[in-house]
């Protein structure tokens, strides 16, 4: 609200807010012109006001006079004082350190649960660089990327990582993935139209390594070497 606000020009009066001259005073032609601009203004504000609220509030604070009236008593409302607002944080923290990517959730979506959790943290206070949650989503991404972190972690520095470059690089993948298993679907419906298909086993490799996957098998076939960029092998394995 408070960028709304600012990107209309009228947060100062939530700021400093306006007070009605008395009745008795006698205005000129340019103070009066000047009040009216103010009022209306102010009646802007508490519109936006009002629409960011349900009715049930609405009714509460109708009789406020301005909007910075408006402003304080909702501030009042709903701001929280510290203690509330620590645990409501401890809460948000709990629930930010269990998420994790489900089966068949999208990167989209996953990235989307995160920083929805990430943004009410950084709301209420909590100092949470991209870096942080960085970290996070690589710890809690589906076997199906695994190798993809391995690639990540190896090219390039997490630190300096930030979000909406993670969640473009995941996408990607997600795609190839995506057109890789479509392609296989295609020639086995192929193969078994022509009577000769008795099924199929993927080869795979089982890696393990930097404390994650440990035991879990994937497709090495599908590794993208982030040195010549081509699959079937990882950057330190790369011969160029």
């Amino acid at each position: 609200m408070e960028n709304l606000l600012r990107s209309k020009g009228l947060w100062s009066l939530i700021e400093n807010g306006f007070e009605e001259p008395e009745s008795a005073t006698v205005q000129t032609i340019a103070q009066q012109t000047q009040l009216d601009e103010i009022r209306m203004k102010d009646h802007k504000v508490k519109h936006y006001l009002y629409q960011a609220i349900d009715r049930v509030v609405f009714e509460q604070i109708l009789d406020r006079r301005t909007s910075k009236i408006v402003w304080d008593s909702l501030k009042s409302k709903f701001g929280g004082n510290e203690r509330v607002k620590k645990s409501l944080l401890n809460t948000l923290r709990r629930e930010f350190e269990v998420l994790e990517m489900k089966k068949g959730e999208t990167i989209k979506e996953y990235f989307a649960k995160v920083m929805a959790v990430a943004n009410q943290m950084r709301s209420n206070g909590e100092t949470m660089p991209d870096s942080v949650i960085v970290e996070k989503i690589l710890r809690n991404l589906t076997e199906q990327f695994t190798y993809v972190i391995v690639s990540i972690e190896e090219a390039k520095d997490t630190r300096t990582v930030s979000v909406d470059e993670l969640q473009s690089s995941l996408s990607v993948h997600e795609q190839k993935f995506k057109r890789v298993d479509q392609e296989e679907d295609h020639a086995l419906k192929a193969v078994a139209g022509d009577g000769r298909f008795e099924g199929r086993r993927r080869g795979t490799n089982s890696y393990r390594g930097r404390g994650r996957g440990r035991g879990r098998s994937f497709d090495k076939a599908r590794v993208e070497c982030y040195k010549c960029h081509k699959l079937g092998h990882f950057q330190y394995e790369c011969p160029r």
